[in-house]
C-alpha cells in the first residue's frame, strides 16, 4: 500500500522526501524484514496471552516417555498465525500489489495457512489427535500446486530472459537481453550448461507437441514439489525452534537466489536466466525470514508457543513456491536437505515396518521417526510402547542428545547446505 501510494504521488508530481526510496527493492526488502520482526515479537506476546487465557494448548510430549523430563504441557499452539500475519502485513505495505509473483506467494500463505489452521483447530478444540484427514491436506496442497503451475503457464507477466549480458559503451553500461519468452527452463546445479528445458525431454513427440508436454510435466512437478516440501517442513516441526530456524536459513538462501535472478546485472554476472518481476519474491522472503526470526523469540527452547500445522505447512509451501517461481526448484533437494532427510526417514521406516509385519515381525530402522526423534529416544521407550520391536540402528543409549543440541545441529547442517546451494551459482 505504501509502495502504491508513493508511486501514485510520484506520477502526480507530488514530491515527498524519502518517497523515492520505496522504488528500490533493497530498501523495501529490508523494511519488510524489520517490520515483520517487530510484528512477530509484538503480536506474538499478545497472541500467546490470549491463547493462555482461553487454555488453547496441545500436549506435545509425555513425561513418562521423555528421558530428559522436558514434557511440554499447556504450551499454546497455532503459533503459525503469528508467522502468517507478520509476513502478510509488511508485504501488503511495501509490496507491488500488481505483481503476479507477490500474489502467488500471498495465495500460497493463505491456502496452506487455512489447511494447517483447520488441522490445529480439530486437534485442539475437537480433541482429535489425528486432526484433519490426510487426504484433505494432500488435496489442498495439490490444488495449490495446480494454481501455481497454471498461473506460471498462462499469466502474461511470467516470462524469462535466458541470455543476459552487459558491456561498456562510451563509459555507459549497456544491457543486452534475449526476448522475453515463456519457458519451461530451469536451473540445474554444477553443470556448465546450467539451464535445463523440460520440453527437450519430449522431443521424440515432435516440435508441435514437446512444448505443451513440457508444460504438463512442469505443472505435475509443481504439484509434487509443493506437497513434498510442505510435508517435509511439517515433519521437521518436532522440537523447539527447529522448523523455524531451518526455514529461516533456507529463506535467506532463496531470497539471495531471487535477488540474483531479478537483477539484470547480477543475472549476467552469474550467467543465469533473468526473471522480470521476481524482485517481489525478494521482498516476500525478507518478510518471511523476519517473521520466523521474531517467532523464534517465543519458540526457542523452552518454547512458549508451538507453530502447529498452521505454521509448518505454510512455511514449507512458501519455500517451494518461491523456488518454483524463480526456476530454482531443482536446487531444493540440496537446500532443503534437512526436510528431505526427515521425509525419507518416515517413508523408509513405514515401508520397513510394514514388510516386517507381514512376516509377524515388529522391526524398525530407527528407534523413532522423523529422524530427529531417533537421537533423543531410548530403547526402553521403544520397548515400552512395543515390547516385540527390534531396531536396526540402535546407537548408544548412554549418548542420547538433548533437544537443543539436536536443533542446533540441524541449523548447522542447513547453513552448510544453504551455502553450498548458493555456491552452485559459481561452481560450474
Amino acid at each position: 500500500m505504501l509502495y502504491e501510494l508513493f508511486r501514485w504521488l510520484g506520477k502526480t508530481g507530488i514530491d515527498m522526501p524519502g518517497a523515492g526510496m520505496f522504488q528500490y527493492v533493497t530498501f523495501r526488502a529490508i523494511f519488510a524484514l524489520v517490520i515483520s520482526i517487530v510484528i512477530s515479537c509484538w503480536f506474538g506476546s499478545h497472541f500467546i496471552d490470549i491463547l493462555k487465557r482461553k487454555n488453547i494448548s496441545e500436549t506435545q510430549r509425555d513425561e513418562k516417555t521423555d528421558p530428559f523430563g522436558t514434557a511440554k504441557k499447556g504450551v499454546p499452539t497455532m503459533g503459525g498465525v503469528i508467522i502468517i500475519i507478520a509476513i502478510l502485513v509488511p508485504c501488503l505495505l511495501v509490496g507491488n500489489l500488481h505483481n503476479v509473483y507477490l500474489w502467488l506467494m500471498i495465495i500460497t500463505t493463505l491456502i496452506l495457512g487455512g489447511i494447517g489452521f483447520a488441522d490445529d483447530y480439530i486437534k485442539t478444540f475437537k480433541h482429535d489427535k489425528e486432526g484433519l484427514k490426510g487426504w484433505y491436506k494432500v488435496a489442498g496442497q495439490l490444488a495449490l500446486g495446480l494454481i501455481v503451475g497454471l498461473t506460471l503457464r498462462y499469466s502474461p507477466q511470467v516470462t524469462i530472459n535466458e541470455k543476459v549480458s552487459t558491456r561498456i559503451e562510451n563509459n555507459v553500461e549497456v544491457v543486452v537481453k534475449s526476448p522475453d519468452v515463456k519457458s519451461t527452463r530451469t536451473t540445474i546445479p554444477f553443470l556448465k550448461n546450467h539451464n535445463l528445458n523440460y520440453a527437450d525431454w519430449f522431443s521424440f513427440l515432435g516440435d508441435e507437441v514437446k512444448y505443451p508436454a513440457g508444460w504438463v510435466f512442469f505443472v505435475l512437478l509443481t504439484l509434487f514439489i509443493v506437497t513434498a516440501v510442505s510435508n517435509g517442513s511439517n515433519l521437521n516441526d518436532g522440537m523447539d525452534g527447529m522448523a523455524a530456524g531451518n526455514s529461516a536459513i533456507i529463506g535467506i538462501a532463496v531470497g539471495i537466489l531471487a535477488y540474483v535472478s531479478s537483477n539484470v546485472v547480477t543475472a549476467s554476472h552469474f550467467d543465469l536466466m533473468y526473471i522480470p518481476g521476481s524482485q517481489e519474491i525478494v521482498v516476500y522472503m525478507c518478510a518471511f525470514v523476519g517473521a520466523l526470526v521474531g517467532f523464534l523469540w517465543y519458540n526457542s527452547y523452552p518454547a512458549q508457543i508451538f507453530m502447529g500445522d498452521t505454521g509448518s505447512l505454510t512455511i514449507g509451501g512458501i519455500i517451494a513456491v518461491s523456488a518454483i517461481c524463480i526456476h530454482k526448484e531443482l536446487l531444493l533437494p540440496g537446500l532443503c536437505g534437512v526436510f528431505l532427510m526427515e521425509s525419507v526417514s518416515v517413508i523408509a521406516q513405514r515401508f520397513y515396518y510394514k514388510t516386517g509385519k507381514k512376516k509377524g515381525l515388529h522391526r524398525r530402522i530407527w528407534k523413532r521417526t522423523p529422524i530427529h526423534d531417533h537421537f533423543r529416544t531410548s530403547m526402553a521407550q521403544v520397548l515400552a510402547s512395543d515390547p516385540t520391536s527390534t531396531v536396526k540402528f540402535v546407537g548408544n543409549d548412554r549418548k542420547l542428545q538433548f533437544e537443543t543440541k539436536i536443533t542446533l545441529r540441524t541449523w548447522i547442517i542447513s547453513i552448510g547446505l544453504a551455502a553450498l546451494t548458493i555456491l552452485t551459482l559459481k561452481i560450474r
